[in-house]
Order: C-alpha cells, then sequence, then structure tokens
C-alpha cells in the first residue's frame, strides 16, 4: 500500500475505546468509517487499516501535532515556551504552574490511551486472523508486520504517558475483553509496565522487517514501523527504565538493576548500528530542510527511523508543527517556542547544527526576505515554514496545518543511546567514542566515518567526563525534538540543569565570565534571503561596530533584557514554577481522577 493511501485509509473503530477511568468514559472522536471487526480484520488491506487508526492516535492537536510534542517539553535549558502572563494552560506548562484541572492535560491524556486501544483492538485480533497462519507467505508476513507494528505503537504510547504522568494503570487487552474486570484499576509501577513492554518489543523485533527487506514481502518503505524503529525504540525504554523517576514518596528514584537494561539498550543499539540499514545523512541542515521540511516519506538514508505521520489540514490528524513554532512569515505564525541565548552559545562557533537547531529571524510577508530577531527571541529551528516544500507553502496562505511530521526517534540517537549504554556498563570504550564521534563529526561538516583530531572527543575520558560531554552532545544534536527534559529526568538532572541555565542567564545578561565579550548590538543584512548566519553582517562572538554598517539593521543583542523581571525576558519567565519532587511529572488531569477513585494524584499537585 502507498504512502499516501496509507495516511488517508484511517478509521476509527466500533469498539468502544475504554479509557482506565472506567466504562463512563469513552473516546470523543467522530468514526470517519465505521465497521464491524469482523470486517475490521477480514484481510490484510484491512487489517493494515486498522492499524492506521492507532498510528492516526500519534499526531492531532493533543498529540504530537502540537500539545505532547510542543506544549509538554519546555521549559528546559535549550528551550522555553511562550511569553506573555502565566496562565493555567500552555503558559503554566511551560512554566511547571499546571494544575490537574489545565485544560491542556486531559485531552492528551485521553488521547494517548485511545492510541492504546486502538492498538490493542489490533494486538487481540491480528493474530486471530485466518490468514495470519493460513493465507499466502507475503499475507502472513504482513501480518505479522502489523501485529508488530501494533504492540510497538502501544509501547511508545505508553511511553509518552508515562514520561508525562509517572505510574498508571495497565491495559494490555481491548476494553472489549475487560468488561466485568475491575472498572477503577489501581496504578501499576511504570517498572512493571516497562518490562512488559520491552518483552512487546522483543516480539515485536521477530515480526517487523528490516526497511531493506520491506519489498520482498510487497510493502514499500515509507514511514511506517520497521526493524530499526522496533530496536530503537526498545532501546530507549530500557534507558527510561534504567533512569531516575518521580516516584510517590515525591523523590527521585533510580530503576533497579539498571546493568541489565543498559545492557539491553547496548545490545538493540548495537544490532541497528550492525544492519547497514540505517546511516547519518551527511549534512545536518539537508536533514531537515530537504527531507524533514519536504515531508518525505522515506529518507533515502533511513535516519528518519519513526515519524509520526500527518495528513488532512487539520486538528485531528495534522501537526501545527512550524506554526505554532519556528519563524513567522508575515503575520502567520505563533512563534511561541524560543531559544535560551545560554543554549544559543553552547554551540561552538563551527557547528553547523546551531542555525539549524536555532532560527534567529522572521520573515517578511514575501516569504523569502529574513528580519534579524534580537538573542531574546531567537526561534526554534528544525520545523520552519520556510523550509517547506513539496510543494512549497505561499507566504499568503494563512492554513496553520503544514503535514510536517514530528520525529520521534532519528539514526543519531541510536548512536548516542549505544555510546551511553556502553559508557555505563563499560567506560568509554573505541566503540562507544566512535559513536559519539559519528554525529559530533556530521555536526561540523565532516566525514563521517573519518577520525578528525580537531573535532573527536579528547582520548582518555573518565566514566564521568564521557558522560558530561554525551549529556552535552545529546543536547546539541536532539536540540528541540522534545528529548532534553526527559533526558535530564531519567539522568535526574533537570533540577540542577535548571538551576544552572539560570545563573548562566544572569552572567549573560550582567555580560561577565565566558560572556564578557560579545555584541551587544547585532546587525541583520536588510535585503538578505539568507536562512543561516550569513543573514547577519558582524560576528556573534566579537564585540559589535560602534555605528550601523551599511545595508543593515541593528537589533539588541547581550543586554540587560535577558535577565529583566516579567514574562518576556528569557530569564523572568523561564521555568518560574519548577519544585524538585514534584515538577519531573505532570498532575493527573482532574477529570480522570474524579472519574476512577482508585487513582492517587502525583506528587504535590
Amino acid at each position: 500500500m502507498s504512502n499516501k493511501s496509507f495516511s488517508k485509509n484511517v478509521i476509527y473503530l466500533t469498539t468502544a475505546v475504554l479509557l482506565f477511568t472506567g466504562c463512563t468514559k469513552f473516546l470523543d472522536q467522530k468514526p470517519i468509517t465505521e465497521v464491524s471487526t469482523e470486517m475490521a480484520f477480514s484481510d490484510v488491506t484491512s487489517a493494515t487499516k486498522s492499524v492506521a487508526a492507532a498510528y492516526s492516535r500519534l499526531v492531532g492537536d493533543q498529540g504530537y501535532g502540537i500539545r505532547v510534542s510542543l506544549y509538554y517539553t519546555v521549559d528546559n535549558d535549550e528551550m522555553q515556551g511562550p511569553t506573555s502572563t502565566n496562565d493555567d494552560d500552555r503558559r503554566g506548562l511551560a512554566r511547571y504552574t499546571a494544575t490537574a484541572g489545565n485544560l491542556q492535560i486531559t485531552s492528551p491524556f485521553n488521547q494517548m490511551f485511545a492510541g492504546i486501544e486502538f492498538a490493542n483492538i489490533c494486538i487481540d485480533n491480528i493474530p486471530k486472523m485466518s490468514k495470519y497462519t493460513t493465507g499466502t507467505e507475503n499475507e502472513k508476513k504482513q501480518l505479522q508486520r502489523l501485529y508488530g507494528e501494533a504492540l510497538t505503537l502501544r509501547a511508545q504510547f505508553y511511553l509518552e504517558a508515562i514520561r508525562n504522568w509517572g505510574d498508571l494503570p495497565a491495559h494490555f487487552t481491548s476494553a472489549a475483553n475487560q468488561v466485568g474486570m475491575n472498572p477503577f484499576p489501581p496504578k501499576m509501577s511504570r517498572d512493571s509496565i516497562y518490562d512488559h513492554l520491552l518483552d512487546d518489543l522483543k516480539t515485536a523485533s521477530t515480526l517487523v522487517p528490516w526497511r531493506n527487506d520491506l519489498a520482498a514481502i510487497g510493502d514499500v518503505n515509507n514511514e511506517r514501523i520497521t526493524k530499526g524503529t522496533v530496536k530503537g525504540l526498545r532501546a530507549r525504554i530500557a534507558l527510561f527504565r534504567a533512569g531516575y523517576a518521580l516516584r510517590s514518596t515525591a523523590t527521585m528514584v533510580q530503576g533497579s538493576n539498571p546493568a541489565i537494561y543498559y545492557q539491553i539498550a547496548k545490545d538493540e543499539c548495537n544490532d541497528i548500528i550492525n544492519s547497514g540499514q540505517h546511516k547519518l545523512n551527511p549534512s545536518y541542515k539537508a536533514l531537515w530542510k530537504d527531507q524533514v521540511g519536504a515531508r518525505t516519506s522515506a529518507d533515502p538514508d533511513g535516519e528518519l527511523m519513526f515519524q509520526a505521520s500527518a495528513y488532512g489540514q487539520s486538528g485531528v490528524a495534522d501537526t501545527k508543527l512550524g506554526y505554532y513554532n519556528g519563524p513567522k512569515v508575515g503575520s502567520f505564525g505563533n512563534t511561541s517556542i524560543n531559544v535560551l541565548p545560554t543554549y544559543f552559545y553552547a554551540f561552538d562557533s563551527t557547528d553547523t547544527r546551531r542555525d539549524v537547531t536555532c532560527a534567529a529571524y522572521n520573515i517578511n510577508a514575501d516569504g523569502i526576505t529574513k528580519i534579524g530577531q534580537p538573542i531574546t527571541l531567537i526561534n526554534d529551528g528544525k520545523y520552519r515554514r520556510d523550509w517547506v516544500s513539496n510543494p512549497v507553502i505561499s507566504p499568503t496562505n494563512a492554513i496553520q496545518y503544514f503535514s510536517l511530521k514530528w520525529q520521534i526517534l532519528r539514526y543519531s540517537d541510536v548512536l548516542l543511546m549505544y555510546a551511553e549504554a556502553e559508557n555505563e556498563l563499560n567506560g568509554p570504550t573505541v566503540a562507544a567514542y566512535n559513536a559519539i564521534n559519528q554525529v559530533r563529526r556530521r555536526g561540523f561538516g565532516k566525514t563521517i566515518t573519518t577520525a578528525d583530531v580537531t573535532i573527536d572527543l579528547p582520548a582518555g575520558l573518565s566514566k564521568s567526563t564521557f558522560f558530561d560531554a554525551l549529556v552535552k552532545e545529546r543536547s546539541l544534536e536532539l536540540g528541540g525534538e522534545g528529548v532534553r527534559k526527559y533526558d535530564l529526568i531519567r539522568w535526574n538532572l533537570l533540577a540542577s540543569k535548571i538551576a544552572t541555565a539560570k545563573v548562566e542567564l544572569l552572567n549573560m545578561s550582567n555580560r561577565v565570565g565566558a560572556y564578557a565579550n560579545l555584541p551587544i548590538a547585532m546587525y541583520y543584512k536588510t535585503t538578505s534571503t539568507a536562512d543561516d548566519v550569513t543573514v547577519w553582517s558582524n560576528s556573534f562572538y566579537k564585540t559589535a561596530p560602534t555605528a550601523t554598517p551599511t545595508g543593515t539593521t541593528k537589533v539588541a543583542w547581550i543586554t540587560t533584557a535577558i535577565a529583566t523581571a516579567g514574562t518576556t525576558s528569557p530569564l523572568g519567565r523561564f521555568a518560574t514554577g519548577f519544585t524538585t519532587g514534584k515538577s519531573e511529572l505532570l498532575p493527573l488531569p482532574q477529570p480522570i481522577i474524579d472519574a476512577n477513585p482508585s487513582l492517587k494524584q502525583n506528587p504535590g499537585y
């Protein structure tokens, strides 16, 4: 089935979507097509549509279309959420002041469990299909793949739910099979749920083919899950299982037997690396501009390992990526995710990732000419309206849904997870160095497989100093991709990194220490159409000219505005409500608590 038809053939099964709040709550969605369970699993085509329904819950406004991807992932030491007065809405989420009644929590929570239920329906029914055991060889392999995809999707939905809300009830069969069971299930330890998911993914990896083996079973290479995705997600969940989490005691506690889970992560990443199925795009900018911006179905390098499909230009199954965040075009866009000034300067001046991750401009209404922005208003840059192609979006088009796919897993993350797990188990071995250095070389525009003493990490690092380098490298490589906040939580570093960022923002505002010689002003070229550092006429790293150069416009840069009290300055609004032992999780939505008396609210709420 083609990517286009796969994206369009989204159905909502007539089986009731029972949330863990009990029999009184059902998914409030209008079905596109209503079919019986028998018809939904009558052949490969119908089963594919049923699995597509589970995929569809990844996106839309309540999923990675905007809320789960952009509301929940800030403020961290890279990015912060929107300006203006704090509220118990999207700004409250960014500031760590959200309450259980915040309206931006309940629907995403329900959507994660809707995704789990849709996946459960597929998991329950696909292996029962007659063609699963009696069909042609291709039919059997295609159905096995679909079964493995459903197991993987359930794992992804659960991971997202757990890392935001902590311990949750376990649902590993569909609502139809739970009739008569406890309608008010209690929480289960996230460690137990993770263990179940790891077993599921081990099974899925035997069912789902590698990307280069799809043609042999009659499938095309598109954004559907392949074996590399399964193994990469298993590695990620293993690292969360090994890491720290906020427990019901309001303390951060590491998962039991971490070495077991580091070994799982290492083995899975090693399998992906040795498979030769995935590699890094040689150009970091081309990856984001020419692959993600072009809304590619499957990139030729296989770096984009798990993309959340987007379709339809509506809040049901599309995304607002590039509209809510990224640079404005004329009056269109929200520019609601801003780069912390300290994060901008965390990049080396020759690191190509800086001008991809950080877009220091907006765009004129002509859609081409750039307007340089002060350092307090730098946009995140990986999802940009002006990079959207295939086809290009007109600068006068008022649409807000661009069908950009949220990137859940990339191959560079696999290399970095391998380096982390190997370091935890054996220290900074040659293999750990090789994995992280490949990512670094690509970031600096070097040949990925060739050692480079000017870029590679220095030999002889201790386990702890290698870990520190890895913590920074993951930030430089994966900035703005919804990874950082959860990385810091599983390392038990979120509180300290927020505190450090606040100190550094104040130092920058006062132009002391490492920031003493940075420019107080920058000058952008008034007619520039560039999308990188060449928009600017002077250096980010040297004292500014005293007079405005011809053909440029001046903007404020390193000034006291960085630390000014208030909702518009970076330090004035950054993570103002963060509280250790509370803010590492969101509150459970109040309607969920009200509907299920077995549930206890998360610590501090």
